[in-house]
């Protein structure tokens, strides 16, 4: 046995949606890293082309707005006059919207849900074959999903699309999984907990008062969620099909409750 290359990535070619920050940065610039090229997408240009240039000559920008069918389509074709196959597709961007129940509006439904369900499930579709000419036996092709821990459980917050939306893609995944494996490609989801993005403002913003409710006693950093995507994408986790990881510090499965302490 020989896992002294178990995490590597060299000569993968990876597509990370919502990349140019935030936790599609971090997974971007951790398989990097590990020797992938990798090409972001975002839907401003300026943002992904500098995060391009900050990551290095390995990182490659392809601005798209993936909220409509559309633009997942064309971001595909764009992707196709660089590359003949994907190796690792990760479905990152993703959007939230929080409103009081009576007010919640349509325009917050429909926004959350088609990006965070919609859009993944029409990328994979528009990406399969470049997928399938990459996956085989022995090196499936990889396609990794970010969830959320608001599809495990609740939070206080009023975010009623956002957890709706996190639990469906945590179910796709499942069933993508399912379809997926006979072309040689595995689909996984990581489900993060707190890390600091603009998504997730109370976690940038005030980290310490975050860390006091998670197990861990502090909120997660680049290395965190770059390492369990690295572990899914990487010979490491090829035999992991359909799962989701929670990255959390044991917010979900190593919480005792109000009013303990572990």
């Amino acid at each position: 046995m020989d896992t002294t290359s178990l995490f590597r990535l060299d000569g993968r070619v990876a597509l990370v949606t919502g990349g140019s920050r935030g936790i599609g940065k971090m997974i971007a610039e951790g398989f990097i890293a590990q020797g992938a090229k990798v090409y972001i997408s975002s839907r401003k240009p300026e943002a992904c082309e500098a995060t391009a240039a900050e990551l290095g000559p390995n990182c490659i920008a392809l601005p798209q707005d993936v909220s409509k069918v559309e633009g997942c389509r064309a971001l595909a074709a764009q992707f196709a006059e660089h590359e003949p196959r994907l190796d690792i597709l990760v479905n990152n961007a993703g959007a939230a919207w929080g409103a009081p129940f009576e007010e919640f509006p349509e325009s917050g439904w429909d926004k959350v849900m088609d990006l965070n369900v919609k859009s993944p499930f029409f990328l994979m579709q528009a990406l399969h074959a470049a997928l399938k000419a990459s996956g085989t036996r022995a090196q499936p092709a990889k396609i990794i999903n970010i969830t959320s821990i608001d599809g495990q459980r609740l939070n206080p917050g009023e975010t009623y699309s956002y957890h709706a939306s996190k639990s469906a893609l945590i179910y796709l995944t499942k069933r993508m999984a399912a379809r997926l494996v006979r072309d040689c490609i595995n689909v996984t989801s990581i489900a993060p907990g707190a890390f600091a993005s603009e998504m997730n403002r109370a976690a940038r913003d005030h980290g310490d008062t975050i860390a006091k409710g998670i197990p861990a006693r502090r909120i997660g950093v680049d290395e965190d969620m770059a390492g369990a995507a690295i572990y899914l994408a990487s010979r490491a986790g090829d035999y992991v099909i359909g799962e989701t990881i929670t990255v959390d510090g044991g917010l979900v499965n190593a919480s005792l409750g109000a009013g303990f302490d572990a």
